[in-house]
């Protein structure tokens, strides 16, 4: 019943930054973590973030570690992908994901998920 839209990806240039939005169809949703996965042609999915919704607690893939940061809007149960310093291996369709178990929060377990958004860098 959970819908997720991802916007905010467009191409950029090496160096750059973006900003992804995620957006839950239902404020109500019970949510315990939502996440950001990322996908390139030929690619396995790879996790990219997460945060926890009880309390924010983050957690980051290594390739994005002061780099990337995940935030929320609680009310809104929004969710954002702040990318600084991207790298032409940034590219990528990025999809949001979102949870009301627990689960391993980098494992792809979510139960929902968004369509994705392109995101290119360029070099």
């Amino acid at each position: 019943q959970v819908q997720l839209v991802e916007s905010g990806g467009r191409l950029v240039q090496a160096g750059g930054s973006l900003r992804l939005s995620c957006a839950a169809s239902r404020r109500t949703f019970s949510s315990y973590a939502m996440g950001w996965f990322r996908q390139a042609p030929g690619k396995e999915r790879e996790f990219v973030a997460a945060l926890r919704w009880s309390d924010g607690i983050t957690s980051y893939a290594d390739s994005v570690k002061g780099r990337f940061t995940i935030s929320r809007d609680n009310a809104k149960k929004l969710v954002y992908l702040q990318m600084n310093s991207l790298k032409p291996e940034d590219t990528a369709v990025y999809l949001c994901a979102a949870t009301s178990r627990w689960i391993v929060v980098n494992s792809g377990e979510y139960e929902f998920w968004g369509q994705g958004t392109q995101v290119t860098v360029s070099s």
